[in-house]
C-alpha cells in the first residue's frame, strides 16, 4: 500500500477523503507527524461560516525565544514620549519584535534621565558608556480628531548622527502596525535585509471539534478568523498580493479547494473534481496555482487559473506526486513523489517537462519551499526516526538539519528568508514554531490549550 508510505499532505487527504481508519494502516507504514495529523483531521459535521475576519474570541499566540545570532547588535530604546497615555503602547512591541529576531541586545535605559525626546537631547556618553550602538528615540501625540501623531528617530551613537527617522499620522487602532512598521526600518537600517514584523501568518486552530482558518500579525497578535467549521481545514496558502487564501475545506465531506478573500470575504470554489483535490500552491504573478488532484488516478500535479478554470496536468507518472511549490522565479515546481521508491522532492518546469530529483539525503524527505531568493529550499526530513525542518542549496546540494524535535511540518519561508515558520508538537498538542535559516534563533508560538498547525507566512505588502 504504497500511499501509506508517502507524505504527510496526501495522507491527510487519503485518511479523511476515504474514511480509513487509523488502526487499520499499519504502523510501521505510517510515520508519527501523519499518524497524528490523520487523528487530528477526522472531526466530521456541520459547516459554521463566519465574517471574514472576525476577531477570534481564543488565546493569542504567546512567543518563546530560545538561542541568539552569531552577533548581536546592542541597541537602547526609549520609551516614546505620551506613550503611557495610550491604549496602545509602541516601545514594548518594537522591543519584543527586535528580540525576537535573535540579532539584537537591548540596552536597559531605565535610569537614564531625562528620557530624550530630540536628538538635541540626547547625551551620546550615557548611552555609549553602557555600549549601545544605536538609540531609538520618538513621541505621540494625541490630535483634536482623535487620530495619533507618532515620531521616531534611530540614532547612531558613534557618529551622533541620524540613521532613520520617520512620521506617522495614524488611527488608535493602527498603533501596533506602526510599531510594527518602525521595527522594521530598525531592522532594515541596521542589517540591510528587509523587515518582516509588519507581515502576517495563517494557521488553523482546533479546539475540540471546531476548526478555525485564522490570520495573524507575525507576533501572533491580532488574531482574526476568517474560517469556522467543524470539519478540517488545511494546507492555507497566500496569495502573492496577500488579498487572498487558497485552502482546503471538508465542509462538503470530501476536499475541495477554496480561493478566499481577504477584503471582503467572498469565495470561489478553485477545484472540485472527482476523488481528492488538495495542496494549493500560488504561482508568483497570482495568475495560477499548482494544485494535487486525483481525476485522473493516482494524485498527480496539474496547474489551474485562479479563476478555475484552464486545468492542465503537469506531472504524468504512476507514483504519488504531491506538495507542489513555485520557486520565486516561476518557472519551476518542487514537488514531493515516491517515484524513485521512497517520498524525496523532486523539480519540473512550470510549462512541463523532464523531472529533475534534488534529495538524495536519507529515505524520507518531503513539503518542499523554495527561499525567496531562490538559492535553497526548506523541507521535512526523517532523520532517525524523528522528523525534522532542514534546508537545502541548490547549486551545492548541501543539507543543514534545523530543528531537533520529534514532529516537525508544513514549513514556511518569511518574505526575507531569514525565518522559517513550522508546526511542531509538545506534550501531544500541535503548536507553530521558528527557526532562523542558518538554526541559531528559535521560537515557539503557543495558542493556550488549542492545537495549532497548518502555517503559512503571507508576503510583503506593497507599502512594505
Amino acid at each position: 500500500m504504497p500511499a501509506v508510505t508517502l507524505d504527510l499532505a496526501l495522507m491527510k487527504i487519503l485518511m479523511v477523503s476515504t474514511m480509513v481508519r487509523p488502526a487499520a494502516v499499519s504502523p510501521r507504514h505510517l510515520p508519527p507527524p501523519i499518524a497524528r495529523a490523520c487523528l487530528w483531521l477526522l472531526a466530521a459535521l456541520l459547516v459554521v461560516l463566519q465574517p471574514v475576519l472576525a476577531p477570534s474570541a481564543s488565546a493569542q499566540l504567546k512567543i518563546e525565544i530560545t538561542g541568539a545570532g552569531a552577533s548581536q547588535s546592542p541597541i537602547a530604546i526609549v520609551p516614546f514620549a505620551g506613550e503611557d497615555r495610550l491604549a496602545q503602547a509602541l516601545t514594548p512591541v518594537i522591543i519584543a519584535n527586535l528580540q525576537r529576531s535573535g540579532l539584537f541586545r537591548m540596552i536597559d535605559v531605565q535610569d537614564v534621565r531625562p528620557l530624550p525626546v530630540q536628538p538635541s537631547e540626547l547625551r551620546y556618553p550615557d548611552f555609549s558608556s553602557r555600549g549601545a550602538d544605536a538609540v531609538v528615540i520618538g513621541s505621540t501625540t494625541v490630535l483634536p480628531d482623535g487620530r495619533v501623531e507618532v515620531r521616531f528617530r534611530l540614532m547612531d551613537v558613534a557618529k551622533q548622527s541620524q540613521l532613520a527617522g520617520f512620521s506617522y499620522t495614524v488611527n488608535p487602532g493602527q498603533l501596533r502596525l506602526t510599531a510594527h512598521r518602525i521595527s522594521d526600518a530598525i531592522y532594515e537600517r541596521l542589517t540591510g535585509d528587509v523587515g518582516v514584523f509588519s507581515t502576517k501568518i495563517t494557521y488553523v486552530e482546533r479546539q475540540a471539534n471546531r476548526f478555525e482558518l485564522k490570520i495573524a500579525d507575525a507576533d501572533g497578535s491580532n488574531a482574526q478568523t476568517v474560517l469556522a467549521s467543524s470539519e478540517p481545514i488545511i494546507s492555507p496558502k497566500w496569495s502573492p498580493d496577500g488579498t487572498r487564501l487558497a485552502y482546503v475545506s471538508f465542509e462538503r465531506k470530501k476536499p475541495i479547494i477554496y480561493v478566499q478573500s481577504l477584503v471582503n470575504g467572498s469565495r470561489i470554489v478553485l477545484a472540485n473534481f472527482r476523488g481528492s483535490n488538495s495542496a494549493p500552491a500560488w504561482s508568483p504573478d497570482g495568475n495560477r496555482l499548482a494544485v494535487v488532484l486525483t481525476r485522473d488516478g493516482p494524485s498527480q500535479v496539474y496547474l489551474i487559473d485562479a479563476d478555475g478554470s484552464n486545468v492542465q496536468r503537469l506531472t504524468k507518472s504512476n507514483a504519488i506526486d504531491t506538495e507542489p511549490a513555485f520557486t520565486p522565479d516561476g518557472r519551476s515546481i518542487l514537488f514531493t513523489s515516491d517515484r524513485g521508491g521512497s517520498p524525496q522532492i523532486y523539480r519540473v518546469a512550470a510549462g512541463g517537462g523532464e523531472v529533475e530529483r534534488l534529495t538524495f539525503e536519507g529515505t524520507y524527505n518531503v513539503s518542499p519551499r523554495a527561499s525567496p531568493d531562490g538559492r535553497s529550499f526548506t523541507f521535512v526530513q526523517r532523520t532517525g526516526g524523528r522528523f525534522n525542518i532542514a534546508i537545502q542549496d541548490f547549486a551545492t546540494r548541501q543539507v543543514q538539519v534545523l530543528t531537533d524535535t520529534a514532529v516537525d511540518e508544513s514549513p514556511s519561508f518569511a518574505p526575507n528568508g531569514r525565518i522559517i515558520l513550522y508546526a511542531t508538537e509538545v506534550r501531544g498538542r500541535g503548536i507553530l514554531a521558528a527557526v532562523s535559516s542558518d538554526g541559531r534563533v528559535r521560537q515557539r508560538l503557543t495558542a493556550g490549550s488549542n492545537d495549532v498547525r497548518e502555517p503559512a507566512w503571507g508576503p510583503l505588502l506593497k507599502a512594505q
